[in-house]
């Protein structure tokens, strides 16, 4: 079965005014699509034709550029776009709360460090927030990599993810991507975070 882009989870107008309509209908349309389609192209007529996305991910150092680039963008971005909600922002609540003031001091100071890690990621990539061995870290990864893959430089179990590449937030922010990073708090969606920490601990 060749991979298929996921339907957004909201419409494209749903995170305005944070994230706008323009973007969102490019950056999952275009960007999206593309790297569904690239990825097809890819895995047609080889051994991991047939395989899960995961499989391709975990993998995405001993298969090619192509798989590991396209494969990596699907995850990323079918991760990201469920990471998002209208309505949503403000701040966790239970036992991820409670992990994030102990390994991070605040939620504001976790915050400012997660911004800096996808403000200081030198030309496009990502930000999270993953759980490795039991802790919660902050990494950064380049390209469309990320924490699930063997090459990662800090490897774990992604909760939150941020896309710094320009075409998630050029269109509005420009060249100001800490200003696109500020405004991605206010459309955070912690339930989903909320959920992706407790199958963590089970």
């Amino acid at each position: 079965m060749a991979f298929t882009l996921p339907a957004l989870p909201y419409a494209f107008d749903a995170l305005e005014p944070h994230i706008d309509t323009t973007t969102m209908q490019i950056h999952h349309g275009k960007h999206h699509q593309a790297y569904v389609d690239n990825l097809n192209k890819a895995i047609a007529g080889t051994p991991n034709e047939g395989k899960s996305l995961e499989e391709l991910v975990q993998k995405a150092g001993s298969i090619s550029p192509a798989v590991r680039n396209n494969g990596g963008g699907h995850w990323n971005h079918s991760f990201f776009w469920e990471s998002l909600a209208p309505k949503a922002g403000g701040s966790p609540s239970g036992k991820l709360a409670d992990e994030i003031n102990t390994s991070f001091g605040s939620f504001d100071a976790f915050k400012e460090k997660f911004n800096a890690a996808g403000v200081s990621r030198f030309g496009s990539g990502w930000a999270w927030l993953i759980v490795k061995e039991g802790k919660l870290e902050i990494s950064s990864t380049p390209n469309q990599d990320n924490p699930l893959m063997e090459v990662a430089e800090t490897k774990g179990a992604p909760l939150l993810g941020v896309d710094v590449w320009e075409h998630a937030y050029y269109l509005k922010y420009q060249n100001r991507r800490a200003e696109y990073l500020g405004a991605f708090w206010n459309v955070v969606n912690w339930a989903k975070v909320n959920e992706r920490f407790s199958a963590t601990s089970k």
